[in-house]
């Protein structure tokens, strides 16, 4: 940190970079926050973290909802496994734990995230979505090798362009939260590690 800026808190649980009483956020947040927590049952820390820059957690969540809550013909499940696949590439251990936690539940799958976030060739998946996740983990890790035959690879298993521009997209934002995630030592919440593991 340079001159004049807050230095990260070390003892902090949650970030090493302040994070802001729910209290003292900006009525929008809070309400979301609550929200969230009502359904849930605990807030996700991302949530906590981010609102030290509110205009960025706001723009942060509209640009995630258009990617993840949109109709598409990939399921809900699907983007999830992506979010997995491509955030173990980046060894970012709250997107894993997190995202993982939500895969589990909406695939009604225990095994599921572990089995993807440690070698998605390997998981007890569709040739389809592993086709799909090694599109992701190229764009994720080598993005300026991609040409047509992998548009050609993932057309064979019926991706359509749009689909194939989520994969992209949610692939690319979640770099940007990986990123962010591990440079503040974001901690994952201690609820999303039991969650959807016994039915």
């Amino acid at each position: 940190m340079t001159a004049g800026t807050t230095t990260p808190d070390p003892s902090s649980k949650l970030s090493l970079f302040p994070v802001p009483p729910l209290n003292e956020l900006p009525d929008d947040l809070q309400a979301m926050m609550l929200a969230v927590q009502d359904k849930a049952g605990f807030i996700p820390n991302v949530f906590l973290t981010l609102a030290w820059r509110p205009d960025e957690l706001r723009a942060f969540m509209a640009y995630h909802d258009a990617l993840m809550e949109r109709e598409s013909g990939l399921s809900k499940a699907e983007r999830e496994m992506i979010v997995v696949a491509t955030s173990a590439e980046n060894r970012c251990g709250y997107c894993v734990v997190a995202h993982g936690a939500i895969l589990r539940v909406r695939a009604k799958h225990a095994l599921v995230a572990d089995q993807v976030s440690m070698n998605y060739r390997k998981a007890d998946i569709s040739e389809r979505q592993k086709v799909m996740l090694a599109f992701a983990v190229k764009v994720a890790n080598e993005s300026y090798k991609i040409d047509q035959s992998d548009y050609e690879s993932l057309y064979l298993q019926g991706f359509t362009d749009d689909d194939i521009w989520d994969i992209t997209g949610i692939t690319a934002f979640f770099g940007l939260s990986n990123r962010i995630a591990n440079v503040i030592s974001m901690r994952p919440n201690d609820e999303f590690y039991t969650m959807g593991r016994t039915p």
